[in-house]
């Protein structure tokens, strides 16, 4: 869950930002200066072959026999090890598969032999760190007390990547049970991954909760990437690091296996640096699933979201702009949102300018309080069903372990959100059942559905968030704006694309619409991004660009 809104303190103590990087493991800032130049390193000297390649051109590349999908996983391996590990030091993995090359030789046996399964065949993905799975590598949501935690069974987005021919290649960073510990919370940080660090500009957060994943993925030191939203964190991190993001309508997706916050809005779905990407990777995940009764019926709805992809795809489209909350406080972001409605224009687009979505205004509390319920029933089925020898049971567990392990865990912000949630009852009680009811009211009844009918539209468009701000290891994020909220309380679908940069911090434009409206958004990103062609290969700058740098 992205985190947004917080005010700063008024003073900052220096030897708590010293001792606060030493707890992220992040090095100390080097010196002002050195302009728009990026950080140096062995393999950021002229980039990688891989730098931008799609999965299109990665399977033409195991067709004519220049890669295998061994040499891939080998490649990204290094390419993790150069960049990740060493040079900028992006900490967007905490573990990476140690059977990976294996699975990666046997699937180019089996390309040899049958030919290959799809899109995914051979293709080297990292997946966040809630996502389970039953092999080597380790399910925590970047938290100790989970360390060394193994699901006894895959998690069904596992096993669909597996079952698809993909090279699952490692565990990606993430903020620490998704964002849902503290109120002062570092979008990026867990203690067993460190601070995850923006690979467009070192100093500024990645946002998230899905920051490895996103950064991995623009930082091209994977092919495409899986994470996971509650409010924000596929598409507010897709947005900070300009790729494509989708959060999938609730249900189109299984959740069964993944380390939950809410089963009323959690949902898994792709982040990729291309449109046609992101619809291939999100078109192998969706299957209906027994462990999750919120995929019953969606068959019915997925689709193979490649097809029909063209640049003639906003032709006729009605797009609603919706202004309120989300334009009007950011005159650079305000530039580029405007520059966007140009290009929607001209490739035929008809917007519809502004629409009022209210949703922001009279939701008060009721979404906390619904996640602050779910988040204690379900972390607290999800633990009980890793079985005997788990290292926590339940919600009240980890609160004392994070507790008893203060120093590793709590150094830079507490765990107030678990408490409030442990202190909340059932599923049952009235105040839940008020606030759930408050939620769907003003998202989808009197938000996106009424906005969409009464004015006849095909998706609402915004900027998705104002830039992300410099990460901060005293008061955690805080400020900006997002449009996030309406589509994720709703459970409806929501796609983020790049729409440029800001002194080089990168920005997303927001694509979201009614339930099932997925193959539309996609279709309408993907001519917004053939028309605009605003994704740029990150520098890793050490903080922003100034007009006088460039």
């Amino acid at each position: 869950m992205a985190r947004r809104g917080m005010s700063r303190r008024e003073f900052v103590g220096a030897s708590l930002v010293g001792g606060a990087l030493a707890a992220t493991g992040m090095p100390r800032p080097a010196p002002p200066g050195g302009g728009a130049r990026g950080v140096a390193g062995p393999a950021l000297q002229g980039g990688s072959d891989l730098d931008e390649v799609t999965l299109a051109g990665l399977q033409e590349g195991m067709r004519s026999g220049r890669w295998t999908a061994r040499s891939l996983t080998e490649q990204y391996l290094a390419r993790l090890d150069a960049v990740d590990r060493r040079g900028p030091e992006l900490r967007t993995v905490i573990e990476t598969n140690p059977d990976a090359l294996d699975i990666a030789g046997a699937l180019d046996a089996e390309r040899r032999g049958k030919g290959p399964r799809g899109p995914l065949h051979g293709i080297p993905v990292l997946i966040k760190d809630n996502i389970g799975t039953a092999d080597r590598t380790h399910t925590s949501a970047g938290s100790l007390a989970l360390a060394g935690s193994i699901p006894p069974r895959d998690s069904f987005v596992a096993a669909r990547l597996r079952a698809a021919g993909a090279v699952i290649l490692g565990k990606a960073n993430l903020s620490e049970w998704a964002n849902f510990r503290g109120r002062h919370s570092i979008s990026g940080w867990s203690a067993r991954g460190g601070q995850c660090r923006n690979p467009y500009v070192l100093d500024r957060s990645p946002s998230g909760s899905s920051s490895g994943p996103g950064a991995a993925v623009a930082a091209n030191l994977c092919a495409v990437g899986v994470g996971t939203e509650t409010d924000g964190s596929i598409t507010s991190p897709s947005s900070a690091c300009s790729l494509v993001g989708i959060k999938p309508t609730v249900g189109l997706v299984s959740r069964a296996g993944i380390v939950p916050i809410s089963h009323d809005q959690d949902t898994a779905g792709p982040m990729a640096r291309c449109v046609a990407d992101a619809a291939a990777l999100l078109t192998a995940l969706t299957g209906e699933d027994p462990r999750d009764p919120a995929t019953r019926g969606s068959a019915a709805h997925a689709a193979d979201y490649t097809r029909g992809l063209t640049p003639a795809g906003l032709e006729g489209l009605r797009l609603g702009v919706a202004r309120k909350h989300y334009t009007g406080s950011y005159p650079a972001v305000d530039a580029l949102f405007a520059a966007a409605l140009d290009v929607l224009r001209s490739a035929g687009a008809v917007l519809v300018d502004p629409v009022d979505l209210t949703t922001e205004e009279h939701l008060g509390d009721a979404e906390l309080t619904v996640l602050e319920y779910d988040f204690k029933a379900d972390l607290d089925s999800y633990l009980a069903g890793l079985g005997a020898g788990a290292p926590v049971t339940s919600l009240a567990d980890v609160i004392a372990f994070n507790q008893a392990h203060a120093a590793e865990e709590l150094p830079l912000f507490g765990q107030e959100t678990m408490i409030a949630s442990q202190a909340r009852g059932s599923l049952t009680d009235p105040a839940y059942r008020r606030a759930l009811a408050t939620c769907h009211r003003y998202s989808r009844t009197l938000g996106i559905d009424q906005v969409v009918e009464r004015r006849r539209l095909d998706a609402i468009i915004c900027p998705t968030s104002t830039p992300p701000r410099q990460i901060d290891f005293v008061d955690g994020d805080g400020g900006g704006t997002s449009c996030t909220t309406p589509a994720a309380v709703a459970g409806y679908p929501h796609i983020t694309v790049p729409m440029g940069y800001i002194l080089g911090v990168p920005l997303g434009l927001s694509f979201f619409g009614r339930a099932w409206s997925e193959a539309v958004l996609i279709r309408a990103a993907y001519a917004f991004e053939q028309a605009s062609r605003l994704r740029a290969t990150p520098r890793f700058l050490p903080t922003v660009v100034t007009p006088a740098a460039e």
